[in-house]
């Protein structure tokens, strides 16, 4: 059940009151035992379900993260698969509690959808795949193509803008999924596959002969990925966004799975406030103050949810490039809990 709830705040001598908040998913969440969370119909790496329905990647340890803290336990959660197109809607709906999705923060989708981006799990870019025997080496010569792309994606303004911009000629051969499009790829039906470059790492594996496909090096644009919520619901967005910045504040600070039990005796005042044991932080966000050992323990750090399923652990074998922490040469940087 929602409640509602207003402040009063005293600011030089006067009372100001502040605009009634509905403030009710995470009370949702927990009466109901179980998180939400909208993910992909099967991407590697990022959200795919095994032959026996259990769902790994690098969105979907977002929401059991999510989950660990708030019932320590990262398997109280329903995944529900959806198609780019769909993926809004279920949201703003309330089918789900969270969108974990490769999704791309823009300004329309951010201030046109009554929706709120959490921060960015994932730095990419759209780039294109072709089969080795055409014998591309860039994008640059890829003029007159056929284009197979997924509507309901920001892939198809991209391409309009890189061509164009260059005076090339190209045809869109749209479809509703990733698995549809990827189908018309293999089977000739267009020249070249275009999505985020992770993507198209992912995408490949599920490919007949995976080898007799490159990605070609071009980068067309800026695709920052990240978990999406409803507006209108402030500590529901502080919840998410708080979990994913305790993850990678957790990596900046060498707090992994194996060593959390050493990790909550250390006297490091930094270590001591994102631990716990300091200050009432997990409170604040309507949690236990032990919320982020629930994550690290369950689920791991950034860098160890990143290596098992998108990077040197895992089959796609992504380098970290950009999704680096900010003083490993990356540009993944989290606010401080303080």
């Amino acid at each position: 059940m929602k409640r509602m709830f207003c402040a009063l705040f005293v600011l030089a001598g006067f009372a100001v009151t502040a605009p009634a908040v509905n403030a009710g998913v995470l009370d949702d969440v927990k009466n109901r035992g179980v998180l939400h969370c909208g993910v992909t119909q099967g991407l590697p790496g990022f959200s795919s379900p095994d032959d026996k329905g259990n769902w790994t990647g690098l969105d979907v340890d977002l929401c059991r993260a999510i989950a660990a803290a708030i019932f320590d336990d990262p398997n109280k959660i329903k995944y529900t698969p959806l198609t780019a197109k769909d993926r809004f809607t279920a949201l703003q709906s309330g089918e789900i509690d969270v969108l974990s999705r490769n999704t791309t923060w823009t300004l329309s989708r951010d201030t046109s959808l009554g929706l709120n981006f959490a921060g960015i799990n994932y730095y990419d870019g759209q780039g294109f795949m072709i089969r080795k025997d055409k014998k591309v080496a860039s994008a640059l010569e890829l003029s007159g193509a056929s284009i197979c792309t997924q509507t309901g994606t920001t892939s198809e303004l991209n391409v309009a803008d890189y061509f164009r911009a260059r005076n090339m000629k190209y045809e869109i051969v749209s479809f509703t999924t990733a698995d549809e499009t990827l189908k018309a790829y293999e089977s000739g039906r267009c020249d070249t596959f275009t999505t985020d470059v992770s993507q198209l790492y992912a995408m490949r594996l599920k490919l007949g002969n995976p080898s007799d496909h490159t990605v070609l090096p071009e980068v067309i644009s800026k695709e920052p990925l990240g978990p999406v919520v409803r507006h209108g619901d402030d500590q529901w967005f502080d919840v998410v966004k708080w979990v994913l910045f305790a993850m990678l504040n957790a990596e900046e600070m060498n707090i992994t799975q194996k060593n959390i039990d050493e990790a909550v005796k250390s006297p490091n005042p930094e270590v001591k406030r994102l631990l716990g044991s300091e200050g009432n932080f997990g409170e604040q966000l309507g949690l236990t103050r032990d919320w982020v050992v629930r994550i690290v323990r369950h689920v791991g750090n950034y860098g160890e949810s990143y290596d098992r399923n998108v990077g040197i652990g895992s089959k796609l074998g992504i380098e970290r490039g950009l999704n680096r922490l900010w003083n490993k040469g990356g540009i993944q940087y989290a606010p401080p809990i303080r």
